[in-house]
């Protein structure tokens, strides 16, 4: 069970972010490839005869190189971050068959919450003022139920949803087990592998008899606003809005400078706060971000002034540096306020769908 009653955990997380501009971590692969791990370093003792290459295998990490993923959380606590990620983010059995791991999953799910639950809670007893947060990271897996792998086979599908959602469920429970206090799902570009985490959290919570505080995080995939799978940001807002996250909003993608609009999207249609936390900036020809932490931090200021944001950090490219610019830009603004939406039918497929009453005829 999670470290803290769950209703304790809303009440200590609502009162902060109430307050101001939460901040979440940064990109923990971009950490961990400052590390230049090998292969040996991803297998450990435990896994030195594995029969297939571990290399790359960054949730592994909380069971082979866990003082790794501890000094992570610390530098993005120590930068200022409210809220860190577990290292969980492909820690699913779907995922793991690629390295034929399955059977550690929850293993790994368990140790890695409990890994940032002992480093988020050193840092809130230095600062009892300032609480800190673990958010489960829930990822979107390497199988999509909504496109097909088969070019020619529009209809084949790898997975099925009750295989997905299966999957997502011993995630889950790993996750609450080891004491995350938010169950975060996140870089969403399958709207539907996201219903099939919704359903198993749901169901998660349903049989323990608890309920955490859940973001959402969607990742746009092309310039026109959509992700993978078609919907446009309040397509996707229409589709998860009936799970009342605490937070819901928009994270990867292409950095802070061209996510801006659909951040303005999120905004004005969401009524429960709103959560970004943006790339720095795009990759280059390496694949690697050079946009610096002033110039992320000077986008993100501009979106707090505006009202866009309640939470707010950093994902592909972001370091400790850019956590400490971040928090620093957006400490003066207050958090955004929650708009009062008309209670009206809203529907969705790629695009959204209202239905509003006609006014009676005169």
């Amino acid at each position: 069970m999670a470290t803290n009653p769950t209703s304790e955990i809303f009440r200590r997380l609502s009162d902060a972010a109430d307050k101001r501009i939460l901040i979440m971590d940064g990109a923990m692969g971009t950490m961990i490839q400052r590390e230049k791990l090998q292969e040996a370093d991803f297998r450990g003792e435990r896994f030195k005869d594995w029969h297939k290459d571990l290399k790359g295998n960054n949730d592994l990490l909380v069971l082979t190189k866990p003082d790794v993923i501890e000094k992570v959380h610390d530098s993005f606590l120590a930068a200022g971050a409210d809220i860190i990620e577990t290292d969980t983010f492909n820690a699913t059995g779907v995922s793991m068959a690629d390295y034929d791991m399955q059977d550690f999953v929850y293993e790994m799910n368990l140790e890695g919450a409990k890994l940032a639950r002992r480093v988020a809670d050193e840092w809130t007893a230095k600062t009892p003022d300032k609480p800190r947060f673990v958010a489960g990271a829930i990822g979107p897996m390497n199988q999509s139920l909504s496109v097909s792998p088969d070019v020619d086979n529009p209809g084949y599908r790898s997975v099925t949803f009750d295989q997905v959602a299966a999957s997502y469920k011993e995630q889950v429970e790993g996750l609450i087990e080891g004491g995350a206090d938010i169950i975060l799902i996140e870089t969403i570009f399958d709207t539907l592998n996201a219903k099939a985490a919704i359903f198993a959290t749901e169901e998660v919570f349903e049989e323990q008899g608890i309920r955490l505080p859940v973001f959402m995080s969607c990742t746009i995939t092309d310039m026109s606003g959509r992700n993978l799978s078609g919907q446009t940001i309040e397509a996707f807002w229409h589709s998860v809005k009936h799970v009342k996250p605490f937070a819901v909003g928009l994270n990867c993608a292409f950095g802070a400078e061209l996510l801006r609009p659909h951040a303005v999207t999120i905004s004005a249609v969401a009524d429960t706060r709103v959560c970004v936390y943006p790339n720095a900036g795009l990759p280059n020809e390496m694949g690697e971000y050079d946009e610096t932490p002033e110039v992320t931090a000077g986008l993100l200021k501009e979106w707090a002034d505006e009202g866009l944001l309640n939470i707010v950090g950093g994902c592909c490219g972001t370091t400790p540096e850019h956590i400490s610019e971040i928090a620093k830009a957006v400490t003066p603004f207050k958090p955004r306020e929650i708009p009062t939406v008309d209670q009206v039918m809203r529907l969705s497929g790629i695009d959204p769908v209202q239905i509003a009453a006609l006014a009676p005829a005169e």
